[in-house]
């Protein structure tokens, strides 16, 4: 029985065979700001604001203004489009006209979303777009999100990339600021748990509450000090009341919670008039 020959679309040629770290894909991309070639706006973009460039010489490429290509098989140089004008290879699989954008890896389920004017990745049957916070969410976060003018159009408060087109994973903390995913780990590896922005508590602290409550209960203050009071601001719910100072922690009488901050002066509504 003589074998089958199973013969390549010549579309198909040197799929997964190049790109560069960021993505798979079979053409470069001519920096219109400056250009020269390069295999994604990300290797322009790191290239060009390298601490060995002059600063005053350092830009991001602006990506829809991307007009030309050149194909990695047969280095033609052309317009912007799916398909090579001269060997007819594929240069991604996926590709979006309006974002000049190319990528052979169709499992990360790409697409473009009109509002943010980028492509996402992710489905777009699994996310919604907010248009107060200005981005795409999970669809999970639809009716239980809680909505700011622009969440996403600001760096990172912990590594200061742009969140808005980073390429990595985001989450929505629970006061409603963006962070890396990857950077909330590492927070709560050097035990960290309240937003980098409003201080707020982003998970459960119940129980760690209750460990402070025992401490405190266990570490009586000298006589000098049992009626000293303070005023205290609560970064969780935000009031402020008038608690016994205490060198552990300083409890906040409305939302038990211990995430305060001590005041310098009584809350100007709580201050004594001037007659």
């Amino acid at each position: 029985m003589e074998p089958h020959l199973v013969y390549e679309s010549p579309s198909e040629i040197g799929y997964g065979h190049y790109g560069c770290s960021h993505y798979r894909r079979r053409c470069k991309i001519i920096a219109p700001c400056c250009g020269e070639i390069f295999s994604c706006r990300h290797c322009h973009n790191e290239h060009k604001n390298s601490i060995e460039v002059n600063p005053v010489d350092r830009h991001d490429i602006p990506r829809h203004d991307v007009k030309r290509v050149v194909c990695s098989l047969c280095l033609t140089q052309q317009d912007v489009q799916q398909m090579c004008i001269h060997c007819g290879v594929c240069m991604g699989r996926y590709f979006c006209s309006k974002c000049k954008f190319f990528d052979d890896d169709v499992s990360k389920n790409q697409y473009h979303c009109d509002e943010c004017g980028i492509c996402r990745t992710g489905g777009e049957e699994n996310f919604f777009h907010c248009n107060k916070c200005g981005c795409c969410y999970s669809s999970l976060l639809k009716d239980s999100h809680h909505c700011i003018e622009k969440a996403m159009h600001h760096n990172c408060p912990v590594c200061f990339e742009f969140l808005f087109d980073t390429t990595k994973d985001i989450t929505v903390l629970p006061c409603g600021h963006t962070i890396h995913l990857g950077c909330v780990r590492q927070m709560e590896q050097h035990f960290q748990y309240s937003c980098p922005v409003c201080s707020k508590s982003f998970c459960d602290m119940s129980s760690v509450w209750e460990k402070l409550d025992e401490e405190v209960a266990s570490t009586p203050m000298p006589e000098m000090y049992q009626n000293k009071m303070v005023w205290i601001l609560c970064n969780d719910c935000g009031e402020t009341s008038e608690v016994s100072f205490h060198i552990v922690a300083h409890k906040c009488i409305k939302c038990k919670s211990y995430n305060t901050r001590k005041m310098q002066a009584a809350p100007a509504s709580c201050s004594s008039r001037i007659e």
